[in-house]
């Protein structure tokens, strides 16, 4: 369904989307809709369904049920009206404009920064060597990097690591971006040179960004909206200031609590 005010599909749209593993029921008629250029904050307990909702969008998992619509286009099913399940061509061709960046780095160690970055542009992208390093090294340049390029990941510190995976995923042009707790594998030391990354990307480009994640100053900050989560279920949706200062359900008031005092 498009936005009624600029005619536009949401960037992404979960409709109805429920997820079980085998007896084991993590989401429960998952509904969110995120506005093209929006940054949209999931908070909640380990455990909710946060990390499962950004998989989904990725199409790295599939619903139980529900759809999922990605700038208007499902990435569940070819044809929704007559369930038919999505193509492993379609799949591919709609996930392009998604790009997800995990708590762990998942660099490939055997290669350099720069060898890291450009292979997904020259293999999924289709662009010729020049042109992949040309758009890698603008990337290592918004990241801080750019003089890392022919570092390997095992010389490069935890932090550095995570801000070439940003950059990696920059890498491929994404209208969404997936963050799933890119800070929960760093050294606390290193941890505020990540979110100034993300904190640059969302003040300078219009990607639109969901997040998961518990540095809770941080999700007020840079977010258009938070979204508490816990069990499956959204608890609480609106602007960080109303949510962080006067949140309507008593669950979001003890969550927050318990993570601020902490």
């Amino acid at each position: 369904m498009a936005d009624s005010e600029s005619g536009r599909p949401p960037a992404v749209e979960f409709d109805a989307v429920t997820k079980r593993y085998g007896q084991a029921q993590v989401l429960d008629g998952f509904t969110l809709k995120v506005q093209a250029g929006q940054t949209v904050t999931l908070i909640g307990p380990s455990g909710s369904g946060k990390t499962t909702v950004l998989r989904l969008a990725m199409a790295l998992e599939r619903p139980t049920s529900g759809d999922i619509r990605v700038f208007g286009e499902s990435v569940v099913y070819d044809d929704p009206a007559r369930g038919l399940p999505i193509s492993k061509a379609n799949a591919g061709r709609r996930s392009r404009q998604i790009g997800m960046v995990f708590q762990q780095y998942n660099l490939f160690p055997h290669m350099t920064v720069l060898a890291n970055l450009t292979l997904a542009p020259r293999t999924v992208l289709g662009l010729r060597r020049d042109e992949a390093e040309e758009l890698a090294m603008e990337h290592l340049a918004d990241v801080g990097l750019r003089d890392k390029s022919h570092a390997y990941p095992g010389q490069l510190s935890g932090g550095q690591q995570q801000r070439v995976a940003i950059a990696r995923a920059l890498a491929l042009r994404p209208r969404l971006l997936l963050l799933d707790e890119i800070t929960s594998a760093l050294d606390p030391e290193l941890i505020g040179e990540v979110l100034e990354v993300v904190r640059k990307l969302t003040r300078t480009t219009d990607i639109t960004t969901l997040i998961v994640t518990h540095e809770m100053r941080f999700a007020r900050e840079i977010s258009d909206r938070i979204v508490m989560f816990d069990r499956g279920e959204v608890v609480e949706d609106g602007l960080p200031a109303q949510l962080f200062t006067a949140p309507s359900s008593p669950r979001t008031r003890e969550f927050l609590h318990s993570i601020l005092d902490h």
